[in-house]
């Protein structure tokens, strides 16, 4: 018997074909497939900006320069007055927000701004002062809208305790996430806190290159710290300001100080009234000269005054030598009554022995 021979049949190789990260959608999908879901989106940071009724026009523009900066913020319509700060955590809970960032107006030229984390704590209340908007700069810098930012912090964040806490606060506040759905993947504008005269200065810059070329964008404010409370809105003060002065307090002080510059003028021309001199002085003593130009009047007239000059000498100098001789005689008449009365009485004695 002869051996059965087997075709071997062909392989088909596969091609090997590199895995693709993001692969193309189908063009149909049922209404049953689970939609894939982004998992890169980690840090999931929301920050309500909102404000309470009773801010300036100035202050609702540096809101919205704000907003603008944080693609990661959600809006809120204005806070009633009658509300407590407290109601502040049942709206960031309806929101989905565990940030907050609120601006409350006092008098219309007042701005306080509170950063807080919603729910649990700190927050920090702080007085902003020295705003200046991006549309009243007219800055050079520029940014794309929804970059991620450079958070640059001074030196002092590192060492006073306050600072640190207020550090952290402000990178989770301000620091944009990382793959979030409304940012862009760049970063090409920075963020700078510096702490200067019990201040922190806010502002923010545009990276020109990559060897530190900056140029500003905007806003600028200028944040003093008040207080720092351990809850959310809430709780008692962990920290509070020694060198924090109300804005009232410093208008106050200054209504005095002019109050006591109109006080003391009025007392200086009171004093001048009274030491007025009632009578005009008398003419000096070669007044007369002046008033004739000629040089022979001018001479008659000093002539005449030394000759009364001489005579008031003269007439000085005799009543001196009267007044010494009438002093000499009184003086020998003197001392001859009184040996008279000292030789009588020694006459007296002896006859009485």
């Amino acid at each position: 018997m002869g051996r059965k021979t087997h075709k071997k049949k062909k392989v088909q190789q596969l091609e090997i074909v590199p895995i693709d990260e993001n692969p193309p959608l189908p063009p149909q999908r049922t209404s049953e497939d689970v939609v894939p879901k982004r998992e890169k989106w980690i840090n999931k940071q929301r920050v309500l900006v909102f404000a309470a009724r009773g801010i300036n026009h100035r202050d609702r523009h540096l809101m919205r320069d704000i907003r603008t900066l944080m693609p990661h913020h959600r809006p809120e319509s204005k806070m009633e007055r009658s509300k407590t700060l407290s109601v502040i955590n049942d709206m960031c809970e309806m929101k989905h927000c565990n940030k907050t960032i609120l601006f409350e107006g006092r008098r219309k030229r007042d701005l306080y701004m509170w950063v807080a984390n919603a729910s649990t704590g700190p927050s920090a209340k702080f007085l902003v002062e020295n705003i200046h908007t991006m549309a009243e700069l007219k800055m050079t810098g520029n940014c794309l809208r929804g970059s991620r930012p450079l958070l640059s912090f001074d030196a002092k964040f590192d060492e006073v305790p306050y600072l640190k806490l207020l550090k952290e606060l402000f990178t989770q506040t301000f620091g944009v996430p990382n793959h979030h759905p409304k940012s862009q993947p760049f970063i090409d504008h920075v963020y700078t806190f510096t702490y200067l005269d019990h201040r922190i200065w806010f502002r923010n810059f545009q990276v020109l290159s990559e060897d530190g070329g900056l140029a500003e964008i905007g806003p600028r404010f200028v944040m003093n710290p008040v207080k720092i409370f351990e809850g959310s809105f809430t709780g008692t003060a962990i920290w509070e300001n020694p060198n924090y002065v109300s804005p009232s307090r410093q208008r106050q002080m200054l209504k005095k100080a002019a109050k006591e510059r109109y006080v003391n003028r009025v007392e200086q021309k009171v004093h001048q009234e009274a030491n007025r001199p009632k009578e005009a002085y008398e003419g000096l003593e070669y007044d007369e000269l002046f008033e004739n130009e000629n040089a022979l009047t001018t001479a008659k007239l000093l002539a005449e005054k030394a000759k009364e000059k001489k005579t008031s000498a003269e007439a000085s100098k005799k009543k001196s030598t009267k007044s010494g001789l009438t002093k000499k005689i009184k003086e020998k008449q003197l001392k001859a009554a009184a040996e008279l009365i000292a030789k009588k009485k020694a006459k007296v004695s002896n006859k009485n022995k």
